[in-house]
């Protein structure tokens, strides 16, 4: 807590909404609780904790259902460092997105400030002081971050008139009515708790329409890039937009020398042999070792993995301790969970392979491999 002067601050508070089994980024949330698993080797959830806490918030609430006791333990730590408070907020059974707001009420209503709401799956350039700017000058009790996507018809669409007063949502529409889509980011005034019961309840589909009929919502545009990285595919991509923008932003975190092509993010403690070809857009965590002639190309190396030599992985995530033998080759959204030993001269095309499995035959076509 950031001490005496924390009720003092403006847009203290923010409620994280972290329930849900993680079931899109399986096998990898077999092992870890899915807003603990790394992206661009630092927990989906701290990129959230750490963008709120750089926009002056002093108190988060994590929404959460699932495994709520490791991630207790591994985020303490984490808020610790960071001076803010963290308060776990348990749901029973799953509420939906609006459900938990209604849960947490006493918290959330303790100010009389507007509190931010986000989905734990976005990554983006988190403009939370724009956006509590934006809030405030419009006066109505809500706010959504917009962002254009490529294929609209795979999300809810947000329409919204010049002055950004939000008129109606379609969902996933099958023609052309606009390119902005609902990021899953939010602010509010406290009263919208008025609104929403103890109960599983759509935020999206029960409380937004009903707000938007009496011009109570309203929409802001997001610059810069966004995913909603909860399903291998989606973390792969956002993983790139992400190295991209660090080059534009901190440059100096990304890692140059011998054999490394493009935006590639290495940890401190890797190890990578001679002849590699590693890039473009890859992440290498802790202790991970790659040996001597590997390449490596848009894909995700977790804590402590091993690649032995020769290997080729393309468009991969490979999970925490796994051993990747000689002359593998793995591509297609091949996704290992922790401790996946895949045997050499290998091939994997679009494999999801459970935790602390041995693979010794090839998989040529996209499966579960139990």
């Amino acid at each position: 807590m950031c001490g005496s002067n924390a009720n003092t601050i403006t847009g203290t508070r923010a409620l994280i909404l972290v329930g849900g089994y993680g079931t899109r980024l399986r096998p990898l949330t077999l092992s870890t609780p899915k807003p603990l698993v790394e992206f661009a080797n630092k927990p989906i959830l701290l990129h959230q904790l750490e963008a709120l806490v750089n926009a002056g918030c002093s108190q988060v609430i994590l929404a959460v259902s699932y495994r709520a006791e490791q991630m207790e333990k591994e985020l303490k730590i984490e808020a610790e460092k960071l001076g803010v408070e963290l308060i776990f907020s348990h749901e029973t059974e799953p509420l939906g997105t609006a459900g938990p707001l209604a849960l947490a009420k006493n918290i959330l209503n303790a100010s009389s400030e507007p509190f931010f709401v986000l989905n734990s799956d976005v990554i983006c350039d988190f403009p939370f002081k724009q956006l509590e700017q934006y809030h405030r000058a419009h006066g109505k009790e809500g706010t959504i971050v917009v962002t254009k996507v490529e294929e609209p018809s795979k999300y809810g669409v947000v329409l919204y008139d010049e002055t950004g007063c939000i008129k109606s949502f379609i969902e996933k529409p099958q023609e052309f009515v606009s390119n902005k889509i609902n990021a899953g980011i939010y602010i509010f005034n406290p009263s919208i708790l008025e609104r929403i019961e103890v109960r599983p309840t759509s935020i999206e589909k029960e409380i937004f329409p009903v707000m938007a009929e009496q011009n109570q919502l309203f929409a802001m545009e997001l610059a810069g890039f966004w995913m909603d990285i909860g399903q291998p595919k989606d973390f792969l991509t956002g993983m790139c937009l992400y190295l991209t923008s660090l080059r534009q932003k901190q440059s100096s975190k990304l890692h140059s020398g011998p054999g490394i092509v493009g935006n590639v993010l290495v940890d401190p403690s890797a190890k990578i042999g001679n002849g590699c070809r590693i890039g473009p857009n890859v992440t290498i965590g802790p202790d991970v070792v790659i040996e001597d002639g590997v390449c490596i190309k848009r894909s995700t190396i977790l804590k402590g993995a091993i690649i032995k030599s020769h290997s080729w992985l393309d468009s991969c995530i490979v999970g925490w301790r796994c051993v990747v033998g000689r002359w593998v080759r793995l591509e297609g959204i091949t996704v290992l969970g922790e401790d996946v030993i895949v045997k050499d001269e290998i091939y994997i095309n679009g494999g999801q392979v459970l935790p602390h499995k041995s693979i010794a035959a090839s998989v040529p076509e996209p499966q579960i491999i139990m």
